[in-house]
């Protein structure tokens, strides 16, 4: 009798828990970028154990994630590649895209001995197009006086997945190089003259270390956890320039939009590198949607704010670029104008 009675006790605090929404709180759903993800598995770590709300990222890609966001599947998208127009006017509702950190996509390799190579910007985009078939390439020696490159063909490696990655990389492309601009163009997805496709930055860099002779793009985390060569790339302002830290800042610093929706790419500062972008975190202005509660709404703006705020010391020891202040000022705005049922979440 008396285990009968505790057994209904714990029913009634179940159901209680239920019925309040206490329970699904806990749990947040994001799906999307590749680029930021070593960054975000540590932030939704430490958010985890210090406010007890797990969030769970699937790193399909940015592609993958803005289509989540339109189905209303995920709590939030990750992004590199801000939403097109057609993207927007699919979501039927306002979409806000938050800045978290900028990153580097490097030009990363495969060459015996990996030795440190210059490229300048006309010779990235000929390689990617396969008009430059060989390391021994004249256009690729010129840059690389004194050092030894294989007179062996080069294998290009691509993103296969829609990848906001992707979108960086053919945003500067398109900047640099007519051709590229005229053939290829800009997206998350892009029909590629050349090259075998990997899925995510791990896929792309996994299958750089597997081909000799090849090239690829990737983050730089990544290139740096799997200890590949990246090269120097020459800006707008004829500096070569390798990806860092430093040099992601330097392009981060510009007049910013107040809807954070902007490129970084083929940037103007002298010690800017070129090949540079922010990643967002995609939610709706409106979170009263679908069986959304507004306790779900105030963890996500909750998750967010913290993001952009004390999340941000995570980013450097990971090589991403923190938020300068002018970002956050920009990205508290935003998360600022977050409604539930017209009503402002965070004052």
């Amino acid at each position: 009798m008396k285990n009968l009675v505790v057994c209904l006790m714990a029913a009634v605090v179940l159901l209680a828990i239920a019925s309040t929404g206490i329970a699904k709180e806990q749990e947040l759903i994001g799906a999307g970028a590749t680029f930021p993800y070593p960054l975000y598995s540590k932030m939704f770590d430490v958010y985890s154990k210090e406010y007890g709300v797990k969030v769970n990222y699937q790193s399909i890609g940015s592609g993958g994630g803005i289509r989540q966001l339109i189905n209303k599947t995920v709590d939030f998208g990750g992004s590199d590649a801000v939403m097109s127009a057609e993207d927007l006017k699919t979501a039927q509702a306002p979409v806000l895209h938050v800045p978290t950190v900028a990153g580097a996509v490097v030009v990363t390799y495969n060459i015996a001995g990996s030795p440190e190579i210059k490229l300048t910007p006309d010779v990235v985009a000929d390689i990617f197009l396969g008009t430059i078939k060989k390391w021994s390439d004249p256009r690729i020696l010129s840059a690389n006086t004194g050092t030894k490159l294989p007179d062996m063909a080069i294998t290009v490696i691509h993103r296969s997945d829609g990848s906001g990655t992707t979108n960086i990389f053919a945003d500067y492309l398109c900047k640099v190089s007519k051709e590229w601009k005229d053939k290829v163009g800009l997206g998350t997805s892009l029909n590629w003259p050349t090259g075998l496709g990997g899925k995510g930055n791990p896929g792309v860099a996994g299958l750089v270390q597997q081909t000799p002779g090849s090239i690829g793009y990737v983050e730089l985390i990544y290139a740096l956890q799997n200890k590949m060569p990246y090269a120097g790339i020459k800006n707008k302002k004829g500096n070569w320039i390798k990806p860092s830290i430093a040099s992601t800042s330097k392009a981060a610093n510009i007049a910013l939009p107040d809807n954070m929706m902007v490129s970084l790419t083929d940037t103007d500062a002298a010690d800017g590198y070129p090949v540079s972008g922010f990643t967002w975190i995609l939610m709706y202005t409106e979170q009263r949607y679908g069986d959304r509660t507004e306790e779900k709404a105030q963890e996500v703006v909750k998750l967010v704010w913290w993001m952009a705020h004390q999340g941000q010391k995570y980013a450097e020891p990971m090589e991403y670029a923190p938020l300068s202040k002018a970002a956050v000022e920009k990205a508290e705005k935003l998360i600022k104008s977050v409604t539930y049922g017209g009503k402002q979440i965070m004052k």
